[in-house]
Formats: C-alpha cells, structure tokens, sequence
C-alpha cells in the first residue's frame, strides 16, 4: 500500500510545488510594476480617490447631521466610514494598497513594507482628497466642513483625546499591518477585519475624540473651514500610535520587508492571477 500510494503523493507534491512557484512569480511580477514609475500616477490618483470617498462619508455624517437634524445617527455616523474603507480596500488595493491615512504609510514604512521615498506622495494625495471632499461637502450641503471635523469633547482636553487617538490607533494600524502579514494575509478578510476595527473603535470611542485615527480625515475639513482648533491632537496621536503598532509588530512576528507585507503595503493586495502563463 505504501508503494502505489507513492506516485500520487509526489504527483500532488509537484502540483503544490509549481502552484507555489506560479504564485511566487506573479507576487515578483506585481512587484516589478510597482517598481515602474511610469506606474506611479495611478497609485498617487487611487489614494486621492480613496481619500475621498473616505472623507466624503466621515465627514458628511456630521455635515448632514448639522444640515438635516436627527437623520444620522452615532453610530450611522461611525459605521459609514468603516464600511467605506472596507469597500476602497476591495475595489483598488491592489493599486496602492489603499493605505487612506499618512499614519499607515508611515507604519508600513517604518516596518519596511513600504519605501520611504514614497511616502511623501501618498500623504499629499491623501491630503488632497480629504480637501476635495469637505470642499464638496460644504458646497453641496451648505454647512461649513467644520461640523464634519474632529474636536476633543466638551468638557474634555486635548491631552484626553490625544490619548484616546493614540490608543485608537495603536490598535488600527495592528490590524492592518498583522493582516498584510505571511499567513495572516487572507483577501477579503483583511478588509473586513480593518473594516470592523475602524466601526468598533468609532462606536466606544468616538464621544471623546471623534475617533478620527487619520491625519487626512481631519485635515480637509479643518483646512476648508480654516479652523485648525486642536489639530495637533489628529496628527501627534495617529503618528504616536502607527510608531507604537510597528514596536508591537516587531515584537509579535519580527521584522517585517516580507512578500506579503511588501505586497500589501504596496498595492499588490491580494492578486489573483487568471492567465499565469501570460506576460
């Protein structure tokens, strides 16, 4: 029995051994194309995009909120921008690898997933989205863009919200770097695993900070308003956290610079190759 099942194990070896290979081949491919700068206009435009269709909901609770009382509520206002961001990560990740937040750039950066040199890039675009959608915004809805900014709550301190936005997202760029992680790295479920943290956090921890955990989502609104009031809060507390998420990374699962961080971080988001054979 052990010699005739012999032939189909090595069989089923050597097909496992070439999907491998197939598989390894499209990543470097994936990788190549990212390398092209030819290439990079389309990653700088998917960020603006993604930024804005991120902003353009996180911000607009607020906005209609203000224009239509009692239509959106808490949590309408906090789930919206979750189920966004799992749906821009579906639609273009493998673009740029929808990071949506100067403070994921820099984590993947800082894990070394993500060359430095490009960073400045993805946060201007992301910039720059999140200001075409409060401009929009205030200009559809007639309300100004700062009710659909970030402020620390009455009666609370900057350094408050400072350290819930630090903890916030501690625990979002955890999320997104453990999923863009070896054998963490699993498709759809990545998504909805950043989608849900991103409602959850907004859910309990919202009322203190406004749970922003993105420096681009508070900064268009601010910046079509012109009023910067405790901004510091929703640049230092993102950034604070995304350094805090890559020590902890470090420590879970060591360095990172891996295929599947790589080719997360850098938009070769879960690819699924249909004619492997062609170029």
């Amino acid at each position: 029995m052990s010699g005739a099942s012999q032939p189909a194990d090595l069989t089923s070896f050597g097909t496992l051994r070439r999907r491998l290979a197939t598989e390894a081949e499209s990543l470097e491919r994936a990788m190549e194309d990212f390398e092209d700068p030819s290439q990079e206009w389309r990653r700088l435009f998917s960020e603006v995009l993604g930024t804005f269709f991120l902003v353009l909901v996180a911000a607009g609770g607020g906005m209609m909120g203000h224009a239509f009382p009692g239509t959106i509520s808490r949590g309408a206002a906090v789930v919206a921008p979750a189920l966004m961001v799992l749906a821009v990560i579906l639609f273009m990740g493998k673009v740029s690898g929808a990071h949506l937040n100067p403070a994921v750039s820099v984590a993947f950066s800082l894990r070394g997933d993500f060359p430095w040199r490009r960073v400045p890039g993805y946060i201007v675009a992301q910039l720059a989205g999140a200001c075409l959608a409060a401009w929009f915004l205030q200009a559809t809805v007639h309300v100004s863009s700062s009710y659909g900014s970030n402020y620390p709550a009455s009666g609370f301190s900057g350094a408050n919200a400072f350290v819930m936005e630090t903890v916030l997202t501690f625990g979002l760029v955890s999320v997104i770097l453990g999923t863009a992680s070896g054998a963490q790295n699993l498709g759809v479920i990545g998504a909805l695993g950043v989608g849900g943290y991103i409602a959850l956090a907004g859910l309990w921890g919202s009322p203190i900070s406004g749970a922003s955990m993105n420096p681009a989502r508070t900064f268009g609104p601010d910046a079509i308003s012109t009023d910067f009031t405790s901004y510091w809060v929703y640049v230092a507390g993102p950034l604070l956290g995304a350094v805090i998420a890559v020590g902890v990374a470090y420590v879970l699962r060591g360095p990172g610079g891996g295929r599947a961080g790589s080719g997360a971080a850098q938009g070769a988001l879960y690819t699924e190759v249909a004619r492997p054979a062609q170029t």
